[in-house]
């Protein structure tokens, strides 16, 4: 795999110009002296033009003409999750590395397609989990990594948002099962994440689901969860929340520590007790933030690593395989739910 050298600059294209692109395009914005947006694609000529004009940069409405016609690096794809499948193959038969929006895939096979055709053509496959990166989560993962809690014995986490009809009603992709998932699989998506990343690989999973707005997909859920470490632990979600977003939240008790991250997405350390002190619990309450949205400040930081990695210096923190880790945990929650039995982890032996 080329290392892209320093002082060249890494040329980006952004494929779908909806509103997680804008995170994207400020992300790039504060990596100028390493990266380089070099062109856009979206299937919405509107929405194709009024960023081509801001950015300065060419469009394409189809991603294998911006493929064929400009020099790339790295490709953002920031389109409804069921197309990222296709489209991460298509990046990668033309030797470009990927950068995707979570959930990587909407079905199980489809991660699995990602991986291996990024593997096979030698190309980098990373999964954009910017919440690993907000200060109040660094500061637990230490604690966790530190081995603070001594034995974990439950965690909680709870997803309270609101998504109105007239969310799903804006674009024909969204609530459907096909292209974006329901409140787990979409707008729960990280905290799903923060489920193996912090406590561990699970073993069981039971899960009950249920929907309320006139779309395919679950607006509401419970997720009963066994880690294979022993502890027990559960996840609310649900985007009925009146009337705006309420919070985003886990909670952490263990043999020597609990803890709880709360705000409306895991911005506010409001409990933080162990048994021994450490020098860094004094950094607890400078580490809350009041993020500008649910998506908070992290992209700019998830792309210091992905540009590391395409210098050659370091290797990716979330990858296609760190990817397929969440991705398992929601297929086996969606098929638990449809079926009413507890599914257990990992789904291919």
């Amino acid at each position: 795999m080329e290392k892209i050298k320093a002082g060249i600059k890494i040329k980006i294209a952004v494929v779908g110009c909806g509103r997680i692109a804008e995170k994207h395009f400020e992300a790039i914005k504060q990596h100028e002296n390493n990266l380089q947006l070099v062109a856009l694609c979206d299937t919405n000529q509107e929405a194709l033009n009024k960023n081509t004009a801001k950015l300065n940069v060419d469009g394409y409405t189809t991603m294998l003409g911006m493929l064929e016609n400009v020099d790339i690096d790295i490709v953002v794809i920031c389109t409804p999750s069921g197309l990222h499948p296709d489209q991460t193959e298509l990046a990668a038969e033309h030797g470009i590395h990927v950068m995707t929006e979570k959930p990587m895939a909407t079905r199980w096979g489809g991660g699995l397609r990602m991986v291996r055709a990024c593997d096979n053509a030698g190309v980098r496959l990373f999964v954009v989990k910017q919440n690993r990166k907000n200060t109040t989560l660094q500061l637990l993962k230490q604690a966790i990594n530190e081995k603070r809690f001594g034995k974990i014995y439950m965690v909680n986490f709870n997803v309270f948002w609101t998504r109105p009809q007239e969310y799903y009603d804006s674009a024909k992709w969204r609530g459907t099962w096909e292209f974006d998932g329901g409140a787990f699989m979409n707008q729960a998506s990280h905290y799903v994440d923060l489920i193996e990343w912090l406590i561990g690989p699970i073993d069981k999973v039971h899960a009950m689901m249920s929907t309320t707005r006139n779309i395919e997909v679950e607006d509401t859920g419970v997720l009963n969860l066994k880690w294979r470490n022993g502890a027990l632990g559960s996840m609310n979600v649900t985007m009925l929340t009146y009337p705006k977003n309420l919070e985003g939240s886990l909670t952490i008790l263990g043999e020597n520590g609990t803890v709880r991250i709360g705000g409306v997405a895991v911005n506010e350390i409001q409990h933080w007790e162990f048994d021994k002190s450490k020098d860094y619990d004094d950094k607890i309450k400078e580490a809350s933030f009041q993020p500008p949205s649910v998506y908070g400040f992290g992209h700019t930081l998830y792309y210091n690593n992905v540009i590391e990695v395409l210098r050659g210096n370091a290797e990716p923190e979330t990858d296609g395989r760190e990817g397929l880790k969440s991705l398992e945990i929601l297929i086996a929650s969606y098929l638990s739910a449809r079926d009413g039995k507890i599914i257990s982890l990992p789904l291919e032996y």
